[in-house]
């Protein structure tokens, strides 16, 4: 027997073939295909091996849900293992393998396992691999570890990229079936920003496979004119193929969209992950139609009935010539019809129910389908894929009561509405025993901040399982609140009715010694879940664990519901007080390349570069890394070795003019009537005296009292400040401000944000510093106007800027703000204007050399997580007025406030050398081991251009009170650097460069 092509297939393009392989088997499909559709059309059934059994494996489903149809995609760096051929889109050229077996598909040695079924009971495992001890290393562990997982891990790198985006909108739509598109449609009439996802790449959902109208309209030609509708307006954004797998605090959603997965090398990106925010969530996520459990109900072949309508009607593919359906509902009554007329047989419908009555049930009875009622499958005949089905009695004691001939069984034991985006913020569920399913709690949804709802939940995701309750629940909204869920969906009408959730024969499968299946991958069977609970795993997070139900690729998406009546059968408790499973994110499994976006290689951190990179790079600057940055460590000349350049960089920014690029400064915005509270507790002094208009400078200490930053603040308004960090600190600065407000201080109305990539931020130092931008011209930048630790903002050369006035040199200086965008032209316009007043860029290393020079600290050289300010003469930075502040407790312990802790101090050496980096100060003695006691060691060493000598500063016991004593640095030569001892300021003492 081979499958037939079935008449219809509304999704292919039969003009378009395209050839795959499977398993080195050339076959041929159509666009529009998903690769099961086409193995299914090339008669490929058997497409994989279950996990624990190895048993054979066939399609079940049509969509996320399918838990057997796994293949390895590609092949070397493009390898992709455990993609489900259900949602991988065919495309030329594709090339599939099947998964977990040895040494081919159709004969697995590893089938052995299932003859042996009997001594592998759940949780087998956690019994047998105990004793003897001594065997756990050589044999039983090499053993498990070969077992575990299904897929070929890729040993290439991965050739495509994969690329990550933020976005923001009033509404955020997951569903593009007839409820999402009208709750979008709803929520744009409203004047809403308006986002639609939708996880296939077509919209309407099961719609236009089940229906052949919508209000008189033909199905397909309203969903094309919402779909043009929504497309041409401005407010709505419609992403297909986009999968919103997760749901977090603060309307915060990710979805991953597969953007070129199924175009691969075409140079798009893979994926790409979506970061959304939005204000309201809207779940359209459907139904899913669960399976039933009867012996045999593995062998493929067997197949949820929507799946086998989805495979006729979408691609024109039956599983068989032959289909018997075996069902607890309605909706598989569609099946049949839809069988029927694509000409293919339908030999008899199992109905479990002691009647079926209905306007489905009747259609197909006068289709000529034969309806048998109160009958159930007793098992199906076949081993790798369907022959046949033997009917029993639903209620009857395991007799057979006939044979039927089929190629497929189409079963249908009810739908389970996708929960899961509600429940992953806390939305709660309810048991609704009209579904026989877990719906939405209305009462108890995902909240905001505020209390408000976060996520609404409409169409069949709400159990509204039938399209005349969909649009009686989304027809009419209007106004601002956009989307209403319906405060009750009736039991469906004549369509669908849904009797008891979870229907088997009772006798005749267990008389038969067969196996019945819950879970296809992990091979969960019925007996499973019952052992388990005899055992003493009653609840359903232990049974859960203990048999592995629910824990594959899946999600439990086909095995939940029915592990939970049986579990609910073994207590002989109701399903409601039994519970159900944590649903987590991601929904659907995603692919750790989205996940990690461009970080790989060797931007595994994204490395930073600010707007005057390009200029820099052109000018021969030699780099150096500052936290994710890359800033210029000097800028060396034909000929020139990095220390010359170094030495002119100084002497030139000392004598004429100099141009720093510092825009990789942290830059953080606190906004919000507590914000001077709150800085008041981060840094050690007071910022919430600071005047408009002024800046000052601030230590931060961690809770332990350790330096952890410093930087200046600029008070912008009466509410706002603006903090700058050091380079390296800004993200971690923010995500510390975010702990401590989210965490702590959770009322405080503050509100923080980090800007540091919004601005371009350029030093202007040197006696020509007032000059140049006097040259440039539009605001007034004279010592009356603008004072030291004093901004403004303005427009300098035709640019908007803000001018801080503050020095980190010792030089007359000036930091210029303005927007990234400008960044580079405004380096260039400085350069241009300063021609003549000798203009030279700097780097990083003569950055240090003239902070060191005038004894300013650095963080990460001063400091190395032992440090206190105290340790650094900074006491003046360190309010005494203050009750308390981050570190304040901690400074007090006993250890920290010692007098013997180390001091800074300056050294000039006594023969003019440098200090070599990492030199400790020896002291008299020897630690026990013939090594000298040492009493400090050097944090900051240099050969001063301006002073022609070294210069160094250093961590000493004692050291303020020890002036002028000459101390001795340990050398890795072995020999000491004699130096004398004095304090950190090297030039100009009295600051009278930087406060002309």
């Amino acid at each position: 027997m081979s499958t037939r092509l079935a008449k219809g297939g509304r999704l292919i393009d039969r003009t378009a073939a395209m050839d795959f392989h499977f398993n080195g088997k050339v076959m041929r499909g159509y666009a529009g295909d998903t690769l099961a559709a086409a193995l299914l059309a090339n008669d490929q059934m058997l497409m994989g091996r279950s996990f624990k059994y190895h048993r054979p494996r066939g399609v079940v489903g049509s969509g996320p849900e399918e838990p057997n149809a796994l293949v390895n995609l590609g092949r070397g760096a493009r390898l992709e293992p455990n993609q489900r051929a259900t949602t991988t889109e065919l495309f030329d050229g594709l090339e599939a393998t099947s998964q977990n077996h040895w040494p081919s598909l159709e004969f697995d040695v590893g089938v052995v396992n299932n003859y042996a079924a009997r001594f592998m009971p759940a949780g087998f495992y956690y019994k047998t691999f105990i004793h003897p001890r001594p065997f756990w290393k050589h044999v039983f562990e090499p053993v498990i570890r070969r077992a575990a997982g299904l897929g070929k891990a890729p040993t290439e790198g991965d050739a495509d990229r994969y690329e990550q985006a933020y976005a923001f909108c009033d509404v955020l739509v997951v569903g593009g079936g007839v409820a999402g598109l009208l709750a979008a449609k709803a929520a744009a009439d409203a004047g809403q920003r308006v986002i639609l996802l939708e996880q296939t790449a077509t919209l309407g959902g099961r719609t236009p496979v089940d229906e052949a109208d919508i209000d008189g309209t033909p199905v397909d030609s309203w969903i094309a004119a919402i779909e043009s509708d929504l497309r041409a307006r401005d407010n709505v954004t419609i992403r297909t193929r986009t999968c919103g797998f997760g749901v977090y605090d603060h309307g915060y959603v990710l979805a991953d969209e597969r953007v070129a997965d199924h175009t691969p090398g075409d140079g798009r990106p893979k994926h790409r992950l979506w970061r959304i925010r939005t204000a309201k969530i809207v779940t359209a996520t459907g139904a899913i139609e669960r399976p039933l459990s009867f012996a045999g109900n593995d062998i493929p072949g067997v197949m949820l009935a929507s799946a086998v309508r989805d495979y006729v009607v979408n691609h024109a593919v039956s599983p068989g010539d032959r289909t018997v359906i075996v069902t607890n509902n309605d909706s598989a009554y569609q099946t049949a019809l839809a069988l029927k007329a694509a000409g293919l047989e339908v030999p008899a419908i199992l109905d479990a129910r002691d009647s079926a009555t209905g306007a489905l049930p009747e259609a197909a009875r006068a289709a000529g389908i034969r309806v048998l009622t109160g009958r159930g499958i007793a098992k199906v005949k076949g081993g790798k894929r369907v022959t046949g089905v033997a009917v029993c009695t639903q209620a009857g004691e395991g007799a057979v009561l006939e044979e039927i001939a089929c190629e497929a069984v189409a079963m249908s034991g009810g739908w389970s509405p996708v929960v899961h985006l509600f429940s992953h913020c806390g939305g709660k569920v309810k048991w609704d025993d009209s579904l026989s399913a877990f719906i939405p709690d209305a009462s108890r949804p995902p909240v905001n901040h505020d209390g408000s709802p976060m996520v609404s939940v409409v169409g069949a995701a709400a159990g509204c399982l039938s399209l005349s309750n969909i649009l009686a629940g989304l027809r009419d909204v209007t106004g601002k609140t956009a989307i209403r869920l319906p405060d009750v969906c009736q039991t469906p009408d004549g369509s669908v009715s849904i009797p008891p959730v979870w229907v088997m024969p009772q006798g005749a499968p267990i008389q038969l010694r067969s196996k019945m299946w819950l879970d296809y991958q992990n091979d969960v069977k019925v007996s499973d879940v019952q052992l388990a609970s005899r055992e003493g795993y009653q609840s359903v997070e232990h049974t859960k664990r203990y048999t592995t139900l629910g824990m594959a690729t899946d999600q439990g998406k086909l095995s939940n519901i029915n592990g939970l009546a049986v579990l609910a059968d073994s207590l002989n408790e109701p399903i409601p007080q039994v519970g159900t499973t944590t649903f987590r994110p991601p929904y659907t499994p995603v692919t750790i390349g989205a996940l990690a976006g461009e970080s790989r290689g060797e931007i595994f951190q994204p490395l930073r570069r600010t707007p005057m990179y390009e200029w820099h790079e052109k000018s021969g600057a030699y780099f150096e890394p500052v936290g994710l940055w890359r800033r210029p460590y000097c800028f060396p000349r034909a000929g020139e070795t990095h220390e010359q350049a170094v030495r002119r960089e100084v002497l030139n920014t000392r004598e004429k003019l100099g141009l720093l690029d510092a825009s990789t400064l942290g830059k953080i915005i606190v906004k919000g009537p507590d914000a001077g509270r709150f800085l008041d507790m981060l840094y050690t002094g007071v910022m919430s005296t600071l005047p408009v208009g002024k800046c000052r400078y601030g230590l931060m200490c961690n809770e332990q009292g350790f330096l952890s930053d410093d930087g200046v603040v600029a008070r912008l308004d009466e509410e706002t400040f603006l903090c700058h960090t050091t380079s390296g600190g800004a993200d971690r600065i923010h995500a510390w401000m975010e702990d401590w407000l989210q965490c702590e201080w959770w009322d405080w109305k503050v509100y923080t944000a980090n800007v540091t990539e919004q601005y371009a931020q350029i030093a202007v130092v040197g006696p020509n510093a007032r000059k140049l931008l006097e040259t440039l011209g539009g605001m007034d930048v004279s010592k009356e106007t603008l004072p030291f630790m004093q901004w403004a903002d303005g427009t300098l050369g035709g640019f908007p800027c803000r001018v801080y006035r503050i020095s980190f040199s010792g030089e007359l200086s000036y930091e210029i703000a303005v927007p990234a965008s400008h960044g580079a032209a405004f380096w260039e316009a400085c350069h241009k204007a300063g021609a003549s007043l000798g203009v030279m860029p700097y780097g990083t290393e003569a950055l240090h050399v003239m902070r060191a020079e005038k004894g300013f600290i650095m963080i990460g050289d001063e400091t190395d997580g032992t440090v206190i300010p105290q340790d650094l003469n900074l006491d003046w930075a360190i309010s005494k007025k203050k009750a308390d502040y981050l570190g304040k407790r901690g400074q007090a312990r006993t250890f920290l406030a010692s007098p013997d802790r180390w001091k800074l101090v300056g050294f000039d050496t006594l023969d003019g050398s440098v200090i070599p980096d990492g030199a400790y100060i020896v002291a008299d003695g020897n630690n026990g081991n013939g090594q000298r006691n040492v009493q400090g060691r050097v944090t900051s060493t240099y050969h001063s251009p301006t002073l022609k000598r070294g210069i160094a500063m250093g961590l000493l016991k004692h050291g303020p009170q020890r002036m002028g004593e000459v101390v001795e640095f340990n050398t890795i030569q072995g020999g000491t650097v004699k130096a004398r001892v004095r304090d950190t300021m090297f030039f100009d003492k009295d600051g009278e460069k930087q406060n002309v």
